[in-house]
């Protein structure tokens, strides 16, 4: 689904013109990055949270040589998808 269906469907389902709805869509991102950026989890209920993650520091192998490299630590974007919606989405089980 592309963004503009997506604004067409929120249009429909919120009663709202495309231009409210895609501002809602814009502002939604928009508060969700400024959050994440300053270390803030946001938890959407039935769809799941986006939270920043830290990395350690590991040994890894180069798969072309087998030579061992030095992974550094780092900062990763997470999302975790709730489980209400990995249930309707896969099916209960």
């Amino acid at each position: 689904m592309t963004k503009s269906q997506l604004v067409e469907k929120l249009a429909v389902s919120a009663d709202l013109t495309k231009q409210q709805s895609n501002e809602v869509l814009e502002s939604l991102v928009r508060i969700v990055v400024e959050a994440v950026k300053q270390g803030d989890p946001v938890k959407i209920p039935g769809l799941g949270t986006f939270k920043k993650r830290e990395t350690k520091a590991r040994l890894g192998r180069n798969p072309q040589t087998g030579a061992e490299i030095q992974i550094p630590a780092r900062t990763k974007a997470a999302f975790t998808v709730a489980k209400q919606f990995k249930d309707e989405v896969l099916g209960a089980g």
